[in-house]
């Protein structure tokens, strides 16, 4: 028997959320010391995971499959596709980064101490939504996948709800109620999204008769499963909404700058980097796979509403006066990007979702972590409380800098190859809507620059003067995302040979081809 890669990859972090849990209250500093050595440790597995994957190879790789609940056919089924092994490596390798940038979020917020916040349960609580998030990716039991997409709510919840923006405007009784009224937004909206989904679940095992992907997969090649199209179409609904607000799509997003704006900025991080990539990474393995016919009749409606998550996210962040929203608002506008791409079904669009969602990560992730060292200084979100900041603090002004125009895809920087890639994909099938797509391009750079305008350029505001730059711990969170920006901006190919052989394999799931140029024949 081979040794179980994948469950090693997501049970280190989760043992190692029970360990730091367990950490006696007064040792912080062991504490945050045990998660980040987790995290790396879990870096390297990854790692692993993505060097022994082969392109080329069988669609579903380093399989796990062993008899969980048998009286209902549920098995607990592993296996790890190009665009599922993408998405575990940006997962591994962002959650180093949270936990060096949230490594005083969970501090005492005053020297007595008589404000206690627990340190081993914030970082405890992120190890754990690692683990669920990569089992999540690999997961091929659609049932195991449901119990993990409703689970990595409850620590979310918490680490929302528990662990507050110290930059929060106003009496500590109105933070209280804000972050509280966040958290149980953003449970209450997930929360609507599974239980429709669960319905779903169970009417597909009802069809099906079975979990298994590979199961139902086999089922309708040899034409054993026969499934009337109103019941397909009812069941991809579930499962589509259910993802919709995961990820989140207009006009389901409204729990998003909430949550990020509420929460700690590593944990506004974790939320749009990490958890909401599994709504888009679910629409592709689950409802394009399991529901062909279903996908391709809602196309047209589910197109639209991509192309106002696009735009309208990206007005909202322009008008935005505060940071974390802001930012919040261009990745609702950027979730719309990847699902188009989903559904242009095209190879460019697919393979170009895929990207964004590893490139998105990143590049929020930059952006948002340096933002939050900004914040942290200055003690406000606002961006009125502003300016100056590149002539008292030129490195944070300059990882700033990069971060934001990686936002708006600046070529040579990673986002750029992803987002080429969905227009050219959406274009292809879809022309208007690759015009009104790239209305979104215009505005992010309108917001972008606007915000490093307002913030860092011009005279030295009150209370900037004596800001101090960034230091060692936040130059190691914020220069190794940079320079990832950079390498797979001028060097995408280790993730596009990884991810193309799964989009081809989704293609041939929807029965499309890429459509033909027109060109006119030579006189």
């Amino acid at each position: 028997m081979s040794f179980p890669l994948l469950t090693a990859t997501a049970a280190l972090p989760a043992i190692g959320a029970i360990a730091t849990a367990a950490v006696p209250a007064a040792r912080r500093t062991a504490t945050k010391w045990l998660a980040l050595l987790v995290s790396l440790a879990t870096l390297v597995l990854a790692g692993i995971v993505f060097a022994r994957f082969e392109p080329g190879g069988d669609r579903y790789q380093l399989t796990e499959s062993h008899a969980w609940i048998k009286d209902f056919g549920v098995r607990y089924e592993l296996g790890v596709d190009g665009i599922g092994v993408a998405l575990l490596a940006l997962t591994a390798l962002l959650i180093p980064f949270i936990v060096l940038a949230g490594w005083h979020d969970a501090d005492p917020l005053e020297t007595n101490s008589s404000r206690w916040r627990p340190t081993q349960g914030f970082f405890a609580l992120i190890l754990m939504v690692e683990a669920m998030v990569i089992l999540s990716f690999v997961a091929t039991d659609v049932f195991l996948f449901y119990i993990l997409f409703e689970a990595m709510l409850i620590p979310m919840y918490f680490l929302i709800g528990g662990f507050g923006d110290r930059a929060h405007s106003g009496s500590d009784e109105n933070a209280a109620a804000q972050r509280s009224y966040a958290a149980v937004k953003f449970l209450l909206y997930n929360l609507a999204g599974g239980l429709i989904m669960l319905a779903a679940v169970i009417g597909l095992y009802v069809v099906a008769g079975s979990f298994s992907l590979s199961e139902i997969a086999e089922a309708r090649a040899n034409g054993s499963l026969d499934m009337a199209t109103s019941t397909e179409r009812w069941l991809f609904l579930g499962f589509f909404f259910a993802f919709a607000v995961k990820a989140p799509l207009w006009p389901l997003h409204t729990w998003l700058p909430n949550a990020m704006g509420e929460a700690t900025t590593p944990v506004a991080v974790l939320i749009t980097a990490v958890v909401d990539k599994v709504g888009t990474f679910a629409m592709l393995r689950f409802c394009l796979q399991l529901f062909p016919e279903a996908s391709k009749w809602a196309t047209p409606v589910i197109i639209v509403l991509a192309l106002i998550s696009i735009v309208y996210g990206a007005l909202l962040a322009v008008g935005q006066r505060d940071i974390k929203r802001l930012i919040a608002y261009a990745s609702i506008s950027h979730f719309g990007f990847i699902v188009l791409g989903i559904f242009a079904m095209t190879s460019q669009g697919q393979s170009g979702a895929t990207l964004y969602m590893v490139n998105h990560g990143l590049s929020t992730a930059a952006l948002m972590l340096v933002a939050g060292f900004l914040i942290t200084r200055r003690g406000s979100r606002l961006i009125a409380d502003y300016g100056g900041v590149q002539k008292v603090a030129p490195v944070l002004a300059g990882t700033f800098l990069i971060g934001g125009l990686a936002t708006l895809s600046l070529p040579g920087l990673a986002p750029f190859v992803s987002e080429f890639l969905v227009l050219v994909g959406a274009f292809s099938a879809y022309p208007v809507a690759g015009i009104i797509a790239t209305v979104g391009i215009v505005l992010a750079a309108l917001y972008v620059l606007v915000l490093y305008q307002r913030t860092m350029t011009g005279p030295v505001r009150e209370g900037i003067g004596g800001m101090p730059d960034l230091k060692v711990r936040e130059l190691a969170v914020a220069l190794p995302l940079i320079a990832l920006l950079i390498f797979l901006g001028v060097f995408p190919k280790p993730l596009t040979e990884v991810v193309n052989p799964a989009v081809q394999h989704t293609m041939h799931d929807v029965q499309k081809k890429d459509p033909q140029p027109e060109v006119e024949a030579a006189k």
